[in-house]
């Protein structure tokens, strides 16, 4: 079992409403994908709420890097707004999410993985378990 970092985070879903919307995520590090990132939505803010919780990965170093400046520019870009809120917007065909986080969230959770796998060590961890599983394959020997 690959190690684990999970924390719980409020996300404000911006809209056109005067008020956001807060709905309780959790934010998700697994070594064994030492690149990546997932923010875990609850089921109720997608379309068809019965696929069940709503899963966004992308880089980790994406959301270091948008913490300081605005970075991304795929289907996930990230950029601090004020001294004390993080946006993180979504696009997918079926629309645009545009979501707030406290900065200071997701700054203790990036310290919790980076922990885990140092900045750098990611691809080291990747090619290090790629090798260790080509060892535990038994050696066929042809005659």
């Amino acid at each position: 079992m690959s190690p684990l970092v999970e924390q719980p985070a409020k996300a404000r879903i911006v809209t056109d409403s005067p008020h956001l919307r807060t709905v309780p995520v959790t934010l998700r590090y697994d070594g064994a994908d030492p690149l990546a990132l997932r923010v875990v939505f609850p089921p109720e803010v997608s379309a068809d709420r019965e696929r069940g919780e709503v899963v966004w990965a992308f880089a980790r170093d994406l959301l270091d890097s948008g913490l300081r400046l605005p970075s991304g520019d795929g289907d996930v870009q990230v950029w601090p707004c004020g001294r004390a809120q993080t946006v993180v917007e979504f696009h997918s065909p079926d629309g645009v999410a545009v979501v707030q986080f406290d900065s200071a969230t997701l700054r203790r959770f990036l310290q919790r993985s980076y922990a885990m796998v140092p900045a750098g060590q990611e691809r080291h961890d990747i090619e290090a378990e790629s090798e260790l599983s080509k060892l535990a394959k038994p050696l066929h020997h042809t005659t």
